[in-house]
Parts: structure tokens; C-alpha cells; sequence
């Protein structure tokens, strides 16, 4: 991403003006500092420029935590949206092939197969949400969002996709649900499908093999949403009884830039009661927890989560983990385990000394927010036992991580090695074809890939097949 003057102006001396106040007490010195100076600075101090460390270096169950890099501005990668032309495919792992299940979809973020195989898509984007990205940070931030294709309108609908012939592609599609607020997660308890509204878990009557769904929602419980949203995907899954959803709510800001306030029950995991819809807390100090699946041999559940930006290109790593009942992850105040954030004022180090360290690190700025583990079916053995990762890549790294899907291998109910490539293709140059995002399982068991700025959904299987 190459800046112009007036771009690295706003961003020096608007977008951090407590950095340049501490450089000059005079006003009309501050405002004369060319763009060209501020950026000087910002290189000499080593800020946030290009990644000193490969992004293997922050991945795995003990990854490289270097010094954060603070900057007058944050290392800034934005990959311009050019999606997929006719013909185009991501590129599959070399003993797997990947097809088109559906195209032409709506900015299609999240994924949820059916008992009987149908799937559901959420099409959706971030809603109204007046007092966010306000200011010349919000401006260019705004400007970043629509370069990368994610300044969409919102279809806020769920959409059916059925597969009659067994061909690996949809042949029907139907609106399931409309007029909802910007949906994201999906779960089917018994006959009742919830659904995770960014303001709401609501619930709809659901019958197998039904395409269109006309019951009102029913309100199970309210999100924290409002005027100011900052993560606005909530995720949702049932527990194995059906008795318990677990409710992902991501911060309402990077690193409390807006207050503690603001952050109410946010970057957290709730536990809802399906019967009351009573909630408590489950895990804290995760600041924007998204995917979310139930690791097949032990039962326990595993979260994916997005960490905070501003610390360097090396800084900080997203990461999986285990989510235990009543742990604390650390943030705002600290990050993988005790690694004080010094920006949050002020300080906690009660709450630091009692963070849990994550079980394992997906990488710098890889945005890794789908996750689903795997099974046998239609992948290599070689695929059957650990978990997929759709990592959507982020603005803050440079050179750009994620924009591709990964599998990291379990042993005994752990992560286990590096992860290994499934799917990728979506970065070509300064330009992306796609982003990935939800990942699941289809009936059969291949691997479907929620591709947003691709419009598509991709079916990812073992060669021969």
C-alpha cells in the first residue's frame, strides 16, 4: 500500500497527534512537519515497517514474541480487491482439487451444513454502525475497507444450497431467511435453528429438507451491538446435550483505545441457557473470538481468535485455543499469556498474572477466523485428524500473512507440527481474488471454504475422488 503526502500527513500528524505533541510544544512547527519527516521518524524509531521475522516464526504452541514496534504509523498492507475471472480457481494442495460449489453469492462470510446436507451461507456484512471509524482515522480506514472489497451493503439473509446429484456443486439455491441484521453464526438444535444476529441470538422452527423459512424470530438473547460495534460477527454453537449455545462477542475496539466501558461483556465467549436464555460469562480476554468447533476426541472446544494490531508486523499473533470455563486470555492488558500491553492504561497486572497462555499461535495478522475440525470422508487420510483454518489476512503486516486456508495436525486431542497448506491462490501480487473466511464439512466429507471477496463458496476433496 503506497500512502500519497496528504495520506501520510493525515496519518502521521491526525491520525497519532499525541505522538507528534510530545515532538513540539509549538502548534505552528507541528503543523509544518513535512509528510516526508514524520515518516523519517516513524522508520528511525523502527516502527511499524516490514516484518523483521517469517510468519512461522509467530506460529505453533510456543512462537517467537518479539518486541513491539509502535509507530507514527502502523504498517499498512492493503490488498486491492479484484475478484476471481471466469475460469480462475484458488490452487489446492498438490493431493487435493478444489471446484466451484456455488458462485455469484452476495458477500458470503459463514458456513453451516444441515443434518441432511444442505448448506447454509450467511451473506452478510457489518451493519450500520454510526460511531465507528469516525475522524481522519476512520476516513482512511473506510478507504482501506472498500479497497479490499469489504465496503459491501449487507444482503443480511441466510441462504440454502442443496446439491440433488451429488456432483459437488449446488444446483439448488433458496433464500432460507431474510431481513435479519447482519447474521453470522448458525446452529440446529433438535428443530430449532439459532441464528447469531450481530445485536441478538434468535431462534426459527426448522424442518428437514426446508428451503424457505416464514416464522418470525424469537428473540433468545440480546448481544452487546449499539452505534458503536467494533467486531460486529457473533458466532454461535450448540453444546453436544443442546442445552448450552456458546456465543462468540468480539471487543468493541483494538486495545481499549475507547474505554473499559465500552467493552461490557465483550471479547469473550458467553454460555446461554437454550431453555431460559440466561447467560454467564465462559472465558474472557479473547478480543475477537470467531470460529468455533468441538475437537472430536476430547469434547473440548476450540475457538479461533483475532489478536490487536499497532504492535509491529511481528506483533501479535492469532492464535486457537482451548476455551476453559472461567480463563482469562489476557486481553486487553496483555497478550499470548503475560506480555503486558503498555498502551492499556490504566494497568492490571492482577489480571495479567492470571492470563492464560493460548494452546497454539496461527501467525501474525493472518485474521484467522474460520475453524473446523476434521473427519473421515472425502480428504486424504493425511487430512482426517486435526483442524482447518480459513485465514482471511489482515491490513497490519507487511509483507501480507493469511489469505489462505491451513490444516494443523492434532495428536491426542493437541495440536501437533506446522500448518500445512490447503488452499491458496487468493493473493496474486498487490491484489486479492479472494479472502477466505468460514470453513466446514459437507455431508460427504469434503472441505467448503466461504470465499467473501470472491463471492463464492469453494469444495475442497482428494484427488481421484
Amino acid at each position: 500500500m503506497v500512502l500519497g503526502v496528504g495520506d501520510e500527513r493525515a496519518l502521521g500528524a491526525i491520525l497519532y497527534p499525541s505522538v507528534i505533541l510530545a515532538t513540539s510544544r509549538c502548534m505552528t512547527t507541528r503543523l509544518l512537519i513535512p509528510a516526508l519527516l514524520i515518516v523519517a521518524v516513524s522508520a528511525a524509531s523502527g516502527c511499524g515497517g516490514t516484518a523483521r521475522l517469517p510468519v512461522e516464526a509467530g506460529t505453533g504452541p510456543t512462537p517467537v514474541i518479539d518486541a513491539p514496534r509502535t509507530s507514527l504509523i502502523p504498517a499498512i498492507a492493503v490488498a486491492a480487491a479484484r475478484p476471481w475471472q471466469s475460469g480462475e480457481l484458488p490452487t489446492a494442495a498438490p493431493e487435493l482439487v478444489v471446484q466451484a460449489f456455488a458462485r455469484d453469492l452476495d458477500h458470503p462470510r459463514w458456513l453451516y451444513v444441515l443434518p441432511n446436507g444442505d448448506v447454509l451461507v450467511a451473506e452478510t456484512n457489518a451493519p450500520h454502525r454510526p460511531d465507528n471509524a469516525k475522524g481522519i482515522k476512520g476516513f482512511f480506514f473506510k478507504r482501506f475497507q472498500k479497497k479490499a472489497g469489504g465496503a459491501v451493503p449487507s444482503a443480511d439473509r441466510i441462504t440454502l444450497l442443496r446439491d440433488t446429484n451429488g456432483d459437488g456443486v449446488a444446483d439448488v439455491r433458496s433464500v432460507l431467511l431474510s431481513g435479519l441484521i447482519a447474521p453470522f453464526g448458525m446452529t440446529l438444535v433438535g428443530n430449532v435453528l439459532y441464528v447469531a444476529n450481530t445485536d441478538a441470538i434468535v431462534r426459527f422452527p426448522y424442518r428437514t429438507g426446508d428451503t424457505t423459512i416464514s416464522a418470525a424470530a424469537t428473540r433468545v438473547v440480546s448481544l452487546p451491538a449499539g452505534p458503536l460495534n467494533h467486531h460486529w460477527t457473533k458466532n454461535v454453537v450448540a453444546s453436544r446435550d443442546g442445552n448450552t449455545l456458546f456465543v462468540a462477542v468480539g471487543s468493541n475496539s483494538n486495545a481499549a483505545e475507547n474505554g473499559m466501558a465500552q467493552e461490557a461483556e465483550r471479547a469473550a465467549v458467553w454460555a446461554v441457557d437454550t431453555r431460559t436464555g440466561t447467560h454467564r460469562i465462559y472465558a474472557s480476554g479473547l478480543r475477537n473470538p470467531v470460529g468455533m468447533d468441538f475437537e472430536p476426541a476430547t469434547g473440548a472446544l476450540w475457538v479461533a481468535v483475532n489478536e490487536r494490531d499497532e504492535l509491529g508486523s511481528d506483533l501479535v499473533p492469532d492464535y486457537m485455543t482451548r476455551v476453559r470455563d472461567g480463563a482469562f486470555y489476557g486481553w486487553p492488558y496483555s497478550y499470548f499469556g503475560t506480555h503486558v500491553d503498555t498502551r492499556v492504561k490504566p494497568a492490571r497486572p492482577d489480571l495479567v498474572s492470571s492470563a492464560v497462555t493460548p494452546d497454539y499461535a496461527l501467525g501474525p495478522h493472518t485474521a484467522s477466523l474460520g475453524l473446523a475440525f476434521s473427519r473421515p470422508g472425502a480428504l486424504p487420510v493425511s487430512l482426517h485428524n486435526g483442524v482447518f483454518v480459513g485465514q482471511h489476512g489482515s491490513w497490519n503486516r507487511k509483507p501480507p500473512s493469511g489469505y489462505k486456508v491451513v490444516f494443523v495436525p492434532f495428536v491426542e486431542g493437541m495440536p501437533k507440527g506446522q500448518p500445512i497448506d490447503v488452499l491458496t491462490g487468493f493473493l496474486a501480487g498487490d491484489y486479492a481474488r479472494g479472502r477466505p473466511v468460514g470453513v466446514a464439512l459437507d455431508a460427504r466429507g469434503a472441505l467448503l471454504v466461504a470465499d467473501d471477496v470472491g463471492n463464492a463458496i469453494w469444495r475442497v476433496m482428494a484427488r481421484g475422488r
